[in-house]
């Protein structure tokens, strides 16, 4: 289960999908490179995002929309806002270069990826201004790779967007890629990819690889990408007019550790004057950069027995290496050492005097070296500062990135040592004086194994002084004045060479007395004074007061729950299982990851002892609401069990804390895919979303016909629609569930208070605060009109304030292309939208008696899908002839 008010990711997006299953699945949206002519010469690479040319019609944009699953960066990174490009100029790009996140506070901003150490990955960062914020003042700022600097952005020049490509293998398990503002432009980031490579391509001296050009040696005017290229690695048709074409249409093995696209192979390039070399060359931007070349050959001729070509590889003027092309095969030569040029580099193929034909290229691969000299701060201490971050709540937006280095950009707070740049830096001093910390003196700050110098004075520290603090050597100084603490101070801190500050502790004992108990009883004279009893007496009272009103509060709980050991003896019966307190807070980690909040308390992220990820709502003591909706929930889930809903793996109960344990349910909700928070790949396609709806249905119709006695659910919305892990799903939030006599109405006196959300609330309902099971009927009908338009189903904006009013607006007209989602690309069969149109209106219907039953929906709703099914190519209508659509009704 994912809580209905989580906060799901903005508007750009992370790719981080593994090899394996981008093979099942495919790729992002807009084309990025240069799409040069066939008599353009190679120069200094243009990574510009442009809009492809050849992919101007929907059908193109859709199949690349549907190459790789793009997700939510939310997970990744907790600064920055989102943004939209500029409406005039969303139609240069596909998604998810139309957003982005933009960063106006703080100097540097990071994401966080874990990723294997040792593993080469292909790391894409893109970036495109399209005047967002309206202020057409194009940003300029730094991007970082750990502590190193990575490049400059510079959306000045390249006013279209830019896209950096770099291959690079992680020294750590936590990859820290950083946007750093160096004036008063605001550094932004359109889309982040992470691939993982081959183990054993691409290996360097030293250094990492920065992409100078992928050529697919081709007269197209086409890309090449993924999922040709299993990397998607994006080869740019690169042709010059000496040169003549050959191609095959059979097979080209392209099995070796580069893998190149097959597609890439099946064209070569020859020099038509046969004598003459294949040259290809390009001015150096930097006389001392440093290149790795990987040229891709294969024989895709079919060679008479008299016939033979082979040709040397020349790197500016030097003989490299000699080459008899493998027949439909792949050869890929690369020079060992990086290679240098004098203003121009140059990279031909010269025929032999045994061959009879001239030499051939199929691509060509060019890099140069980055070298990333700063190593990041020793693992062990980030890790310990993060958990030092966790333990007291602190949100201090420039810890991010690396705590030490660059210093410039160093965490506040902290001092480093960082003699030797090769060598990891250490933290020795770590001051967090006046920073209102609360609770004990954090167990992490003993992993900081070199700290000298620890400064934790005016704050709201409790507890004892720990043991651990004497047992850290290099601590020289320590000051934990003006805190709470209580105790004794260790005997281990009381050695030479330690300056240790207390005062302004006044729990905290100093002399020797404290340490050792007393012998004898010692009987403490009365020298109270009678001021000094009355505010005794008067502390007594109130503690008794307190603690009879607590009493009183427990016992109106107990009230409120009679049923709690019902519940208890039915969970002894169950699959599920009762929960400790302290096992609940061991799955959450100490409540550490919120998953989101409502009027019971919070939803946290969980693990069981067996690994599986749950979602743990734990009631608030001040929430009678809470309470209320936890009796029902348990009522309800302990009683009925059905595939689309959400299911109850356990729950607590100990003393005042409550708490439910539910199934996490990753895909989050319904509401965040529609509203382009979540993976809006996923639901593109017209036939999910019915999919989708056609299963919540089923969920309710079980409620309200399968349940004894009937429920009904009364909060429906796209926000408690949830989706796993392949997108089915799931009804959620059936704390405000009710039962009701089969024949109509409600049989619960309690709940004649009306309750739902604002939009899908059923108007009958509100006004008679009658209610039945048509009162889901027709907040479904909302949701389905939701799903169909993707319009806010309140908009105090338009004259037509409901989304009702704004269909039925647009039906009157006839034409279902303005009703359906803009973000279905017209994509979808006419009919099936129609009827799925009729049928959402007719739930959503004023009166009660005219909306059809949820067995009724679910007819239609499977008619609308078998209807597909039937006319598969409808689905894929770039286009819509609406002379054949139903009149509207």
């Amino acid at each position: 289960m994912t809580a209905s008010d989580v906060t799901r990711g903005l508007s750009i997006f992370l790719s981080l999908t593994p090899i394996d299953s981008a093979r099942a699945e495919a790729a992002p949206s807009l084309i990025t490179g240069d799409s040069q002519s066939s008599n353009r010469r190679s120069q200094q690479p243009d990574t510009t995002l442009k809009k492809d040319p050849d992919c101007s019609r929907i059908r193109c944009r859709l199949t690349y929309l549907k190459r790789l699953n793009f997700s939510s960066d939310a997970t990744f990174i907790h600064t920055g806002n989102s943004g939209k490009i500029q409406a005039n100029l969303v139609s240069r790009y596909l998604k998810p270069y139309t957003t982005m996140r933009y960063f106006p506070d703080g100097i540097r901003n990071c994401y966080n990826l874990k990723v294997d150490k040792g593993r080469k990955y292909l790391i894409r960062a893109s970036f495109v201004y399209g005047n967002y914020d309206g202020f057409d003042i194009k940003p300029v700022f730094d991007l970082y790779l750990g502590p190193n600097l990575w490049a400059t952005i510079d959306l000045e020049t390249q006013v279209n967007g830019t896209r950096k490509d770099l291959l690079h293998n992680p020294t750590s398990n936590s990859l820290k890629i950083c946007l750093v503002k160096t004036g008063t432009s605001t550094p932004l980031l359109s889309a982040l990819e992470l691939r993982p490579m081959g183990s054993d391509s691409y290996i360097t001296k030293s250094g990492s690889l920065s992409l100078y050009f992928w050529r697919d040696i081709s007269e197209s005017t086409s890309q090449i990408r993924y999922a040709s290229d299993m990397y998607d690695r994006i080869w740019t048709p690169y042709f010059q007019k000496e040169w003549t074409q050959i191609s095959t249409d059979r097979k080209v093995t392209n099995s070796n550790s580069y893998d190149p696209a097959e597609d890439v192979l099946r064209n070569a390039a020859t020099p038509t004057n046969a004598s003459a070399p294949l040259t290809i060359e390009w001015i150096s931007g930097i006389p001392d950069d440093q290149y790795y070349y990987y040229a891709h050959f294969s024989e895709i001729q079919d060679l008479q027995a008299s016939e033979t070509r082979e040709f040397n590889i020349v790197w500016n003027g030097e003989q490299r290496y000699a080459l008899i092309p493998e027949r439909l095969g792949i050869n890929t030569i690369s020079n060992k050492s990086p290679l240098t040029c004098k203003g121009k580099c140059s990279f031909q193929l010269i025929r032999t005097n045994n061959s009879t034909l001239p030499p051939l290229l199929n691509a060509l691969e060019v890099y140069t070296v980055i070298q990333f000299p700063q190593s990041e701060t020793d693992e062990s201490h980030v890790v310990a500062m993060k958990n030092i971050e966790t333990t007291y709540g602190l949100s201090r937006i420039n810890w991010q990135g690396d705590p030490c280095v660059p210093q410039q950009l160093r965490w506040d707070g902290l001092n480093c040592s960082n003699t030797n740049m090769s060598l990891p830096p250490i933290i020795i001093s770590l001051n967090l004086s006046s920073s209102g910390l609360t609770g004990s003196i954090a167990t992490a700050i003993q992993n900081l194994t070199l700290l000298e110098r620890l400064d934790l004075s005016n704050n709201n520290l409790t507890g004892e002084v720990p043991e651990f603090l004497g047992n850290m050597k290099s601590l020289l100084f320590i000051n934990l004045s003006r805190n709470d603490l209580n105790g004794s101070i260790p005997q281990s801190l009381q050695r030479e060479g330690l300056e240790l500050l207390v005062e302004g502790n006044p729990k905290l004992c100093l002399s020797e007395t404290c340490r050792k108990p007393p012998k004898k009883k010692v009987l403490i004279p009365i020298v109270a004074s009678v001021a000094s009893a009355t505010i005794v007496v008067a502390v007594l009272v109130l503690f008794l007061v307190l603690k009879n009103k607590k009493s009183t509060y427990l016992q109106g709980l107990r009230h409120l729950l009679p049923w709690t050991s019902t519940v208890n003896d039915t969970f002894a019966n169950k699959k599920s299982r009762r929960f400790t307190y302290s096992e609940v807070i061991k799955m959450t980690n100490n409540f550490q990851r919120v998953l989101g909040r409502g009027g019971f308390g919070e939803v946290y992220h969980g693990t069981t002892l067996n690994g599986s990820e749950v979602a743990v709502k734990v009631l608030s003591q001040t929430s009678t609401q809470g309470y209320k909706e936890y009796q029902a929930e348990v009522d309800l889930l302990l009683r009925v069990h059905h595939t689309n809903l959400v299911s109850l793996v356990g729950y607590c109960y100990e003393g005042d804390h409550l708490a439910l344990i539910y199934e996490l349910l990753p895909n989050g909700d319904l509401k965040q895919h529609l509203s382009g928070k979540g993976d809006g790949s996923s639901i593109v396609n017209w036939s999910i979303r019915l999919r989708i709806a056609l299963e919540a249905a089923l969920g309710l119709e079980y409620l309200h016909i399968g349940c004894t006695p009937p429920m009904v659910h009364r909060d429906v919305k796209t926000a408690n629609i949830l989706l796993d892990e392949h997108f089915k799903a799931k009804l959620a939030d059936c704390g405000l569930s009710r039962s009701f006599q089969s024949g109509g109405e409600t049989r619960d006196a309690s709940a004649t208070a009306v309750v739902g959300t604002l939009g899908y609330l059923d108007p009958e309902y509100y006004r008679t605060s009658r209610l039945s099971e048509k009162s889901d009927v027709y907040s479904f009908g909302i949701v389905l009109l939701e799903m169909i338009t993707n319009q806010p189903v309140i908009n105090l904006t338009s004259e037509n304030l409901h989304i009702t009013q704004w269909v039925g607006f647009k039906i009157n007209r006839g034409d279902i292309t303005n009703i359906m989602d803009p973000n279905l690309c017209n994509d979808y069969d006419p009919n099936s939208a129609w009827k799925a149109l009729e049928l959402a209106m007719s739930c959503a219907n004023p009166s009660s008696s005219k909306r059809p039953s949820m067995s009724k929906v679910i007819n239609e709703l499977k008619e609308c899908i078998e209807g597909m099914t039937k006319n598969p190519g409808l689905e894929t209508t770039t286009s819509l002839d609406t002379s054949v659509v139903p009149t509207a009704r």
